[in-house]
């Protein structure tokens, strides 16, 4: 059960704040693709009760990872991602979404192409799912390279034809530690990484993706997470 006075002092805060809209992030060791049904079922379980959280905060939706199907062939991950996130949303009536994030590839992870999630996507065919594109996972998968205006284009037209690029309802916006193709999940502070500053001033031209909601998830230049030092880069780039 929320903390309704909690709950609240939440939506007045924000706003006088005036600062939205607002995602939560659900737990990292959630994961629908488990072979193992304790593990699966209790993942589920563990987003539903942040769902029912976002329901009452009346925030925009809960992201999560998409997880790692191991055991089981990739369609059966996929086939088992998309019935578990329709048994959260049943257990969680409401208009709030569930957000599913592209992985960084690697192992058996799964969502790390645009093709992928819209499987997934169109196995649940549920409209309370919608999709997050982190541009550190995306480069890290080696689904998105140069960051020009082309490969920008390429990469919003494919995740057009595979879910729909109205469904992305947030980036985040994260430069990469490790190389393009990499598979490996280490973000940078903007700028800092291998996608580098011209790459997110060309992110911030592209109509597609300068129109939705920026979020930041870096390591922040004294160690401390997301900073002003890189949100005055962010708005920066803006500007211009």
């Amino acid at each position: 059960e929320p903390d309704w006075k909690a709950v609240e002092e939440f939506k007045e805060a924000q706003k006088e704040s005036g600062l939205g809209p607002v995602f939560a992030h659900a737990s990292y060791l959630v994961n629908l693709a488990s072979v193992d049904p304790k593990k699966r079922h209790g993942g589920a379980a563990n987003l539903a009760a942040h769902l029912r959280l976002v329901e009452a905060y009346g925030i925009e939706g809960l992201i999560f990872h998409l997880g790692s199907s191991k055991e089981w062939t990739r369609e059966e991950g996929i086939e088992s991602m998309a019935t578990m996130m329709n048994k959260v949303l049943d257990e969680v009536p409401g208009k709030r979404f569930l957000i599913m994030e592209n992985s960084s590839g690697g192992g058996d992870k799964l969502g790390s192409s645009p093709e992928e999630i819209g499987k997934m996507f169109k196995k649940a065919k549920n409209k309370r799912i919608r999709v997050c594109i982190d541009t550190a996972h995306a480069f890290e998968a080696g689904e998105l390279e140069t960051f020009t205006k082309k490969d920008l284009d390429q990469f919003v037209e494919r995740c057009d034809k595979a879910f729909g690029w109205k469904n992305v309802v947030c980036i985040h916006l994260n430069d990469s530690k490790t190389p393009h193709g990499s598979c490996v999940d280490r973000h940078e502070n903007i700028g800092e990484g291998h996608i580098g500053i011209k790459g997110f001033q060309n992110l911030a031209k592209h109509k597609a993706f300068k129109d939705l909601p920026w979020i930041t998830e870096v390591p922040g230049f004294d160690g401390g997470g997301s900073d002003k030092k890189n949100m005055k880069i962010v708005t920066s780039l803006l500007k211009k």
